[in-house]
């Protein structure tokens, strides 16, 4: 049975050297490292998903003037001129019936016109539909331009911390693999001394052929998170600034479900946008129906021309006219009654798509929520299980210095306080991402708990 040896003691206090150095290390690279909030605002700024939803709702805004332009009045100016050639044949009677007389000539003449008008709709079903309908457009641009705002603070968020997970397991599994390292040399001279087992030094290689693979494995998942937050943010990404080691959950506010679930069906920019499409399309209905309706003008015309017909050669004419142009369209061959048909359908089918959005956000807000409030347990009892980890591997320490245990016990003591650690890490990311995931379903997530959620990494 293997003693702890001075030697022992050695690879104890050099293994928590190792871990204390990768921790350390992972403090002092984030002086200079990329925090949350430098990230967010980055994203604004570079990421071209978002750069679309911005100029999407530039575009949007303007469909509100468009419909309102059908109401209002029109002013249209016109003006001609042309060079006229004439051939005039002219054909008279000779008195005493001596028979007719035929002339002819070529007059040439300029001739010009110029006219003025103003027309403003009186009744229009159409225009008003559009104008209704550009209203709801402006709308929906605005509350997809707010989803692509929540959407782009869950993407930085979750590449963040998909890329710190990824470097906390590569932190935790190098300073396991240098712990290991060390256990192996103290444990092969032992071996040499006698005072080990060839059984001892099978399993300390197996351990660190497996974390050697562990350290592999993790470098890459950092390389594939540092790629996908670079792709977000549209800089190069060094390193991050880690979570405060102090953190702790704090208590959901609103608790319930219930609540959020209010919240969500008032506020969440997706199903306000669905709402708005709805919108749209009824008013689509509308204007297909107004085909059947008339249409009433006020018209009012000022011209001026000269010379406009070979019978007005030389003359000017100033024309002054108000009046009313009333338009009833009697049959156009089906057409109206055919988009009205194709009109009301195409609604119906968005007030469908609405109802699976809402239904799929239900669902994700459900998840989210209980994402919040198992992390919260979780993380309380993660932290207990790394300090009884902690524990644990101190006192087998202490029972292979009593001749009670083995190297294989301490090995294993180790792998169950790394575990620990990472379920911890894991688990602390789960429950911010899922407050993000939470806010942007219940509609209420903004820049400001971005901010919030950054003040938690140092």
């Amino acid at each position: 049975m293997p003693i702890l040896t001075k030697t022992t003691q050695q690879f104890r206090l050099r293994a928590m050297a190792c871990a204390l150095g990768a921790l350390m290390a992972m403090g002092a690279g984030s002086a200079a490292a990329l925090n949350l909030q430098q990230a967010y605002d980055a994203a604004l700024k570079n990421d071209p998903t978002y750069k679309m939803g911005f100029y999407e709702s530039e575009a949007g805004k303007e469909s509100r003037a468009i419909g309102r332009a059908g109401l209002l009045p029109s002013l249209s100016a016109s003006y001609s001129g042309s060079r006229n050639r004439a051939d005039q044949t002219v054909i008279q009677t000779l008195p005493q019936g001596l028979g007719t007389y035929k002339s002819e000539s070529h007059p040439q003449y300029l001739s010009r016109s110029a006219v003025l008008q103003l027309r403003q709709p009186l009744f229009a079903m159409d225009a008003l539909a559009r104008y209704r309908q550009g209203v709801a457009q402006s709308k929906e641009a605005e509350a997809k331009y707010e989803l692509s705002g929540s959407d782009v603070a869950m993407r930085v968020v979750s590449a963040y911390f998909d890329m710190l997970f990824a470097s906390d397991q590569v932190a935790l599994v190098l300073a396991q693999r240098d712990a290991l390292e060390e256990h192996r040399k103290v444990t092969k001279r032992m071996f040499e001394k006698g005072e080990g087992t060839k059984t001892d030094m099978l399993e300390i290689e197996a351990r660190l052929d497996l974390a050697e693979a562990q350290v592999i494995e993790g470098r890459d998942a950092v390389t594939s998170a540092r790629n996908a937050l670079e792709g977000v943010v549209g800089m190069e990404v060094d390193n991050l600034a880690p979570l405060a080691p102090n953190f702790r959950v704090e208590r959901l506010l609103p608790a319930s479900y219930e609540e959020w679930r209010t919240i969500a069906m008032e506020n969440n920019p997706e199903l306000r946008a669905a709402r708005h499409t709805v919108e749209i399309y009824e008013q689509e209905i509308q204007k297909a129906r107004a085909g059947h309706m008339p249409r009433l003008d006020f018209v009012a015309t000022y011209s001026n021309s000269d010379s406009d017909s070979i019978t007005t050669v030389n003359q000017s004419t100033l024309n002054r006219s108000l009046g009313f142009q009333l338009n009833i369209p009697l049959y156009s061959g089906g057409q109206v009654s055919a988009a009205s048909r194709q009109a009301v359908a195409t609604a119906e089918r968005y007030k469908s798509e609405l109802d699976v959005r809402t239904n799929r956000m239900l669902v994700e807000l459900r998840k989210a929520h209980s994402v919040v409030v198992s992390s919260m347990a979780k993380v309380d009892a993660l932290l207990k299980a790394v300090d009884s980890g902690t524990m644990l591997m101190k006192a087998t320490e202490q029972s292979i210095k009593g001749g009670v245990r083995i190297n294989l016990d301490l090995l294993n003591a180790q792998q169950q306080l790394v575990t620990s650690q990472r379920d911890l890490a894991q688990a602390r990311y789960s429950y911010l991402l899922g407050v993000v995931r939470l806010k942007a379903a219940a509609g209420t997530l903004n820049g400001a708990d971005v901010t919030e959620i950054a003040n938690y990494f140092r």
